[in-house]
């Protein structure tokens, strides 16, 4: 059967007019951006453009997203026994609950193949994070994917070129034209490269507040509703939790930081908002991979396998198998170290308690420290970041310990705790604090 050949500009003109597009429409574009032949870069930023503005069906975002996974290889795990359960966050600032979650599901029962990203802006990138860990390797081939799944259950690795080609073309036509903020682009961004790994179910942490990509609560519950949809018509289940990130989550942002964080939580010293996103993220993995009857019965496992050390021990296997240095468990100080440690710490006036802890001027903060990235080929310093960072919620004075920067430069330093001194704010009475986990779309 022949293919449908059709002009790039009658796609365009048809989007641009409000039309839907068909399903032999959005492949052919889908292929011709991944073959830079019958769709030029400028013609595919007309279409996003279009599409920007005049929005998708679910259908047609359903579409995209099958036509962009197969662009490439679609990873098959079909011969590997055991549920495979993956999770995806749309990103915030002190989010390091992958780090925690893959070993803790692993440890529980599960196979977690995850494909992540870097970091850029003001959120942290897993990859990066698990780069501090001297040897760690995340530029992984499939072959090589597939086989540290099957001998630890886990394994977390950057996309590679033949996975979701038009992806990263669109990507980057996206990012610098304006038309990132699309909820059917973003949809199928995100969802192509979670469909192609081979998972059978995904679980995903749509945040929203000043530290998330989505500002608006409403915003993420479309986007959230979205990915659902477009889980079930490629036939995998998918759930979406709500998680609001107005302030960092935990006490570190950064890279070292959070890793040693991580290993905290995994030894069971974490601190309680991240291990209760972490919980209620990894439960809802449990019962979609039939490992759990209900979340009490999740909540217990996970707990268990904290306690009994399993979820740590799957971690220190994954060091291994992916060349990184298991010592790193035990020995925080075989990371990237900073020159200097930075005490941030509240003004005389100071009293009562922390009202806020603004999530995106602690982004900052690590940026200008040269922990983040303003472009995607900017290098990052793993060595700097927030530690001890104070809660919303929580009794201050004169002197108290806002937080603890680790710095390798005084004068990026200086500009890092300008940020923290706006983030943090303070207010005579305790603060009422918003649920931190609100809404299961599924």
């Amino acid at each position: 059967m022949s293919t449908p050949t059709f002009f790039p500009q009658d796609i365009i003109i048809k989007k641009r007019d409000g039309g839907a597009l068909t399903k032999d429409e959005i492949e052919f574009f889908a292929r011709g951006v991944s073959d830079g032949k019958s769709f030029a870069d400028y013609q595919a930023t007309a279409l996003l453009m279009a599409i920007f503005w005049r929005g998708m069906t679910p259908q047609e975002t359903a579409w995209l997203t099958d036509a962009m996974m197969r662009s490439g290889d679609v990873i098959d795990l079909s011969d590997l026994p055991g549920a495979k359960v993956d999770k995806h966050s749309t990103g915030g600032v002190g989010d390091k609950v992958s780090l925690i979650l893959a070993p803790l599901a692993v440890a529980c029962g599960l196979k977690v193949p995850m494909m992540s990203g870097r970091g850029l802006g003001h959120t942290g990138g897993t990859l990066d994070k698990l780069e501090a860990i001297p040897g760690f390797k995340v530029n992984l081939s499939v072959p090589e994917f597939r086989a540290i799944l099957q001998k630890v259950g886990c394994a977390m690795i950057g996309q590679t070129p033949q996975v979701v080609p038009a992806d990263k073309k669109l990507y980057s036509l996206r990012d610098v034209t304006g038309t990132v903020e699309c909820i059917p682009l973003i949809c199928a961004s995100i969802m192509s490269k979670k469909l192609a790994e081979g998972i059978d179910s995904l679980v995903l942490d749509v945040k929203f507040g000043r530290g998330a990509f989505m500002k608006k609560k409403e915003d993420a519950l479309t986007l959230a509703r979205a990915m659902v949809a477009v889980g079930k018509a490629g036939g995998k289940p998918v759930r979406a939790l709500l998680t609001a990130m107005n302030q960092p989550l935990g006490r570190a942002a950064g890279h070292t930081t959070e890793v040693i964080e991580s290993i905290e939580c995994l030894k069971g010293r974490g601190p309680a908002d991240l291990m209760e996103v972490t919980y209620a993220l990894t439960g809802q993995m449990l019962l979609l991979g039939g490992k759990a009857k209900d979340e009490a019965d999740a909540r217990r496992q996970m707990e268990a396998a904290i306690a009994k050390g399993a979820a740590l021990k799957v971690f220190r296997e994954m060091c291994i198998a992916q060349g990184g240095d298991p010592k790193v468990v035990d020995d925080y100080k075989i990371l990237p170290t900073a020159k200097r440690l930075l005490e941030v710490k509240a003004p005389a006036d100071a009293q009562g308690f922390v009202s806020e802890v603004d999530a995106l001027k602690c982004g900052h903060a690590i940026m200008a420290l040269g922990g983040g990235r303003a472009a995607v080929t900017d290098k990052v310093d793993h060595a700097v970041g927030i530690a001890d960072l104070i809660k919303i919620g929580e009794k201050v004075s004169a002197g108290t310990r806002l937080c603890t920067l680790h710095i390798n430069d005084d004068s990026k330093g200086v500009r890092a705790e300008s940020f923290i001194r706006e983030a943090v704010k303070f207010t005579p009475a305790a603060p009422k604090q918003e649920p931190l986990v609100q809404d299961l779309i599924q």
